[in-house]
């Protein structure tokens, strides 16, 4: 029998999340695909990039995906194959950098991810736990981040939170188990 998850990884910048969601994955089958959203426009973003590359093995597939996360993820996803997406916070930056937007292209993901045929890790960003962003922007940014990660945690099977490396489950779900078979 396949299982059909949808799991969400939540956490701060460096908090472990992007890490607990390759281990989620790889522990659940061997094809893996990675839809990436960031894009290397400085010298720091293409050093995270790299960062990740390093933590991944040669195994994934990697898609790159700044704008067009739907579609990349129904063009890859299926149930002999564990899809991550890292991560939805550059997505919805990506968005707004575009002037798309945001509560559209959420609804449209949350619609895709209910039609998709086979397992879905999410990685995205807890950024309301930190500082009152002293913009406007920021401020606005911060509001669709956690009207995403609302929208998106209601549509999986099970969000983990991750704090300094150690992961939380906190929608209970049947046992977080992922592997295909």
């Amino acid at each position: 029998m396949m299982i059909h998850r949808r799991v969400l990884v939540l956490g701060g910048a460096r908090s472990g999340k992007s890490r607990t969601a390759l281990e989620l994955a790889e522990a659940s089958s061997e094809t893996r695909i990675l839809i990436a959203t960031a894009q290397g426009f400085d010298d720091e973003m293409r050093e995270r990039i790299a960062h990740h590359r390093s933590e991944r093995n040669p195994s994934w597939e990697t898609v790159e995906a700044p704008l067009d996360l739907i579609a990349a993820l129904r063009a890859n996803a299926g149930p002999d194959r564990i899809v991550l997406v890292d991560c939805l916070t550059l997505w919805l930056s990506n968005l707004l950098m575009n002037e798309r937007d945001p509560s559209r292209e959420v609804d449209a993901l949350v619609d895709a991810l209910t039609g998709i045929a086979g397992p879905v890790v999410l990685v995205s960003n807890e950024v309301g736990q930190g500082i009152v962003p002293a913009t406007a922007l920021g401020c606005s940014f911060r509001d669709h981040q956690g009207r995403l990660n609302q929208r998106i945690a209601e549509a999986c099977d099970a969000v983990v939170l991750v704090a300094a490396g150690c992961p939380v489950l906190l929608k209970p779900a049947p046992p977080l188990d992922l592997r295909l078979g």
